[in-house]
């Protein structure tokens, strides 16, 4: 019974004493409060970060907001696109077999309708034979032997016309380069 009485000193020895290293170690580690202009200094870093943060939000939203208003039309005007080709077409038709007077009035139309359609953003691009291929404004269908030699790579024929709605591409212009 003295041997075990002796190991429970022992242990009641050793943690006591581990329990006195343990409390100096923490008196030590704690530090010191950071004073009051240390405070205002991060709380003033804090709020201006915070005041940017928000300022680049309502730059961001304005924005967005913009855009939207910009481009709300604009699966309207794609979809406009196709009734402006069959006009173009059908103005090359009559031109070959109807009479003058038929011919004006559907022009007058046609002009009517693409000028409302201007007048909301859209524009037809410049896109002409000889000019060299850009793949952010057109799209290539096919490509054909060059008939001459500066013609390879450029485009040689333009099959459809591309349209733009306040600078964005909405319709490449679909055309034929020389290979």
């Amino acid at each position: 019974m003295s041997e075990n009485q002796d190991i429970q000193d022992d242990q009641l020895h050793t943690s006591g004493e581990m329990n006195e290293g343990t409390e100096k170690e923490t008196v030590e580690n704690v530090t010191i409060a950071p004073s009051t202009e240390e405070l205002l200094a991060e709380e003033k870093d804090r709020y201006i970060r915070l005041f940017a943060e928000f300022e680049n939000y309502k730059k961001r939203t304005a924005k967005e907001k913009m855009d939207f208003f910009q481009y709300a039309n604009q699966d309207m005007m794609i979809s406009m696109l196709g009734v402006l080709d069959d006009f173009e077409r059908a103005l090359k038709e009559m031109a070959k077999n109807a009479n003058e007077a038929d011919l004006q009035g559907v022009e007058l139309i046609y002009q009517k309708f693409r000028n409302k359609l201007t007048e909301k953003g859209l524009k037809p691009m410049e896109v002409n034979a000889g000019e060299d291929f850009n793949v952010d404004f057109h799209e290539a269908i096919t490509q054909i032997p060059a008939p001459s030699e500066e013609l390879k790579g450029k485009i040689v024929d333009v099959i459809e016309s591309g349209y733009t709605l306040n600078d964005k591409v909405i319709r490449f212009a679909k055309v034929v380069t020389g290979k």
